[in-house]
């Protein structure tokens, strides 16, 4: 596993393996969110392999696929719902950690200034600074 820790209560990843759930959980996470498409995933990695392993290794799932280019307001809102009610600390992963990072970074706009979440997304290795229009439009009507 390829982690990236943004805060304490929420980690990133590329792609990780139903092997990978375990160790997870004896790492600490609690939860994990899916955030890659079925369709973009080997046989074996989709979410219902993905479910049935955090089960086993007593973990919450939420599968929650963000499309390439399909970044919405409904997307946003089941993140921020999952990871507010969501046991922490949370593992959130698609192909690269990106999309999962960007919906953290749109979860957190009303609670954290823009630059405050830019920053941390920066330090976990995700350039952040183009989705800041979005998060403070995000921040607004929140």
């Amino acid at each position: 596993m390829e982690l990236h820790q943004i805060t304490p209560d929420i980690t990133v990843s590329p792609q990780i393996a139903p092997e990978d759930v375990a160790e997870a959980a004896r790492l600490g996470f609690r939860t994990l969110i899916c955030n890659r498409p079925d369709e973009e995933t080997a046989p074996g990695y989709d979410s219902a392999a993905m479910a049935e392993a955090a089960q086993a290794a007593g973990l919450a799932f939420h599968y929650l696929p963000y499309y390439p280019g399909e970044l919405t307001a409904r997307l946003a809102d089941a993140f921020t719902e999952a990871f507010a009610e969501a046991e922490k600390p949370v593992l959130a992963y698609c192909r690269s950690g990106t999309r999962s990072s960007h919906l953290w970074a749109l979860a957190e706009a009303p609670y954290r200034p823009v630059a405050e979440i830019v920053a941390l997304a920066g330090a976990a290795g995700y350039d952040h600074s183009g989705l800041a229009p979005l998060i403070a439009a995000r921040a607004e009507t929140a």
